[in-house]
């Protein structure tokens, strides 16, 4: 269920960052980039993010048809993160956007805990 829009934007780019532009989304999406996560596996990768933070996050995405989540009826609950196909469309512009950003640090000399590529 894709969740509900404005109906008349100024430009794309404006519901691209509508949809991607929360402070963790495209960090969630480059983690489940070719993988499939649980919730703690998630909240241990984005340790900055408040579980209610996350939690928000990753609803909105999954509103917007970004990500699926996956719920086992088991004791205690498992749920696991994937993205959809959707999702799969947005993965060459984050790779972008994560190169940018190793540009920007080496530039500027500023250090990067997470020393990978996404892709």
């Amino acid at each position: 269920m894709t969740k509900q829009r404005k109906d008349k934007y100024q430009c794309p780019l404006e519901v691209t960052m509508e949809i991607i532009g929360g402070k963790y989304k495209g960090v969630i999406i480059g983690h489940l980039i070719g993988k499939t996560l649980r919730y703690n596996e998630l909240q241990k990768l984005i340790c900055h993010a408040t579980p209610k933070m996350l939690i928000q996050q990753l609803k909105e995405l999954e509103a917007d048809g970004i990500i699926k989540r996956k719920l086992y009826p088991v004791v205690p609950p498992k749920t696991e993160y994937s993205l959809t196909e959707r999702g799969k469309t947005l993965i060459n512009a984050i790779i972008e956007l994560n190169k940018w950003g190793i540009n920007y640090l080496a530039e500027e000399n500023i250090p990067c805990a997470y020393n990978g590529n996404i892709d």
